[in-house]
């Protein structure tokens, strides 16, 4: 079913108030948890709106709190997000690497004691909509066994990269996985096969059913040994820079909160000569001949632009039994 954006936005607002956030506070988290369903990411939009809830009436997100400057080095600096919400932090950190890119070139928010920042691409986004380049990326609690492992020890710990264009920001947005665990409850909530294997069921053998790799929790890392790779190499970053916790300390507690985040933020030069480049690279691509017949070669956030408009002209689509249990908080 669909639900009109304004209709989204409003139940989201009048839970989160109910959860004792103020006005502004409320209104922010609302309109980005119905702007992620809108774009198409409804695992980090509505999907996710009850586990957030959960985690503010639990005490693991303080609806009240800020964060606070710690340290500075130059162009860095180190943030306690004091158990904030993740949305709320993600967006003053990045707002905060964008200002001092715009006085130094670059820019660099570490941020520990932080929450989950729903859509990673929000802040790619944001950092695009203002013209800058921006990279940040997050640890989060083990869901990914390391290449040749068969335990958790690894965060799914997401990527981003922005780059801002005239005719449509390009936003990569990757999960370290093959698929996000958000995608994986997807897909088994829909009772639908993965359209490529996304893990490994108990045997070891590689899986298109989501439900099995839950089970099994054996998530398939992009690129196999590489993405394992990535994933603690963000995780050192992440946790290295923010002096905060690391995916291993995030798993004692049991609960994803007080994860650690990087937001990087670089002033480009927005000459026609640099225009020119970005759009010798996406028209490149784009001559590629496509795999089936009717298919296309989208940039990444093309798609994203595509959903968006549809979901402003028809509604955003919602999974009706979680719409109800929203619209029950």
């Amino acid at each position: 079913m669909r639900i009109p954006f304004e209709i989204l936005r409003a139940e989201f607002r009048r839970v989160l108030l109910s959860a004792g956030f103020d006005e502004a506070r409320a209104g922010l988290c609302a309109t980005i948890f119905a702007e992620n369903s809108r774009d198409g990411i409804y695992t980090h939009g509505l999907d996710r709106f009850p586990t957030f809830i959960e985690f503010v009436k639990e005490g693991l997100v303080n609806p009240a709190a800020e964060p606070t400057k710690e340290n500075a080095f130059g162009s860095l600096e180190q943030w306690n997000g004091n158990s904030g919400p993740g949305i709320l932090n993600a967006r003053f950190c990045m707002n905060r690497a964008i200002k001092l890119a715009n006085e130094n070139g670059i820019g660099c928010i570490a941020i520990k004691n932080t929450n989950h920042w729903m859509r990673a691409g929000t802040y790619g986004w944001q950092a695009a909509e203002a013209g800058f380049i921006g990279i940040c990326f997050t640890n989060t609690i083990a869901n990914l066994p390391p290449w040749g492992g068969i335990d958790p020890r690894l965060g799914n710990n997401p990527l981003v990269i922005a780059i801002p264009r005239e005719g449509g920001h390009v936003v990569l947005d990757m999960a370290v996985s093959q698929y996000s665990v958000g995608k994986l409850n997807q897909y088994k909530r829909n009772k639908e096969e993965l359209p490529l294997p996304g893990g490994y069921d108990k045997e070891g053998k590689l899986s298109t059913n989501a439900s099995v790799i839950l089970d099994s929790q054996r998530l398939l890392p992009i690129g196999f040994w590489k993405g394992s790779g990535l994933s603690l190499a963000l995780d050192l970053l992440a946790t290295v820079l923010s002096q905060g916790r690391s995916t291993a300390k995030i798993t004692q507690s049991e609960k994803e909160s007080s994860v650690s985040q990087v937001f990087i933020c670089v002033k480009p030069d927005n000459s026609e000569q640099t225009s020119d480049l970005i759009e010798e690279i996406i028209s490149y691509t784009k001559t590629s001949r496509v795999e089936h017949e009717g298919g296309s070669i989208s940039y990444p956030g093309e798609n994203s632009l595509k959903i968006r408009k549809k979901s402003l002209k028809e509604g955003v689509l919602v999974d009706e039994e979680i719409w109800q249990k929203v619209i029950r908080l």
